[in-house]
């Protein structure tokens, strides 16, 4: 709620709304072709994160339709967008700033997830006293 009300919104709200293929599922499954294998068809949104150049190709030709594209710099970022040529949509993530953030949005991502505007958030002291009238 509190990044909403600063201008940001949610292109996902919990784990139930796509199945997020991260790298320990990769691990786990053996490859990018068999993670992503198992996933399509379980739900409408399946989104898998790659974090190699390799792991981009396999995944475009294993069929992914959404990528999460992890610890690129916006010059990387724009590189492989272009490379993906609207063949999957794509989110970046992982050491996006409140500095950067136009940089990756200008290399054409869909989606820029930022964790410093939860993560980094400064804590408010807040208190609240309540004085009884006489």
């Amino acid at each position: 709620m509190a990044t909403k009300a600063g201008g940001a919104t949610n292109h996902r709200m919990g784990l139930y709304d796509a199945v997020l293929i991260k790298n320990n599922h990769i691990s786990a499954a053996g490859s990018v072709t068999n993670a992503l294998k198992g996933a399509l068809g379980q739900h409408p949104i399946v989104e898998i994160e790659v974090r190699t150049w390799d792991e981009l190709n396999e995944a475009l030709d294993a069929g992914a339709t959404r990528l999460l594209l992890d610890n690129l710099t916006p010059a990387e970022a724009r590189r492989w967008i272009e490379h993906i040529a609207g063949r999957a949509s794509c989110e970046i993530s992982g050491g996006v700033t409140l500095a950067t953030i136009r940089a990756y949005a200008e290399a054409g991502a869909d989606f820029v997830s930022v964790g410093a505007l939860t993560h980094s958030a400064t804590a408010v002291d807040l208190n609240f006293r309540l004085t009884l009238l006489p």
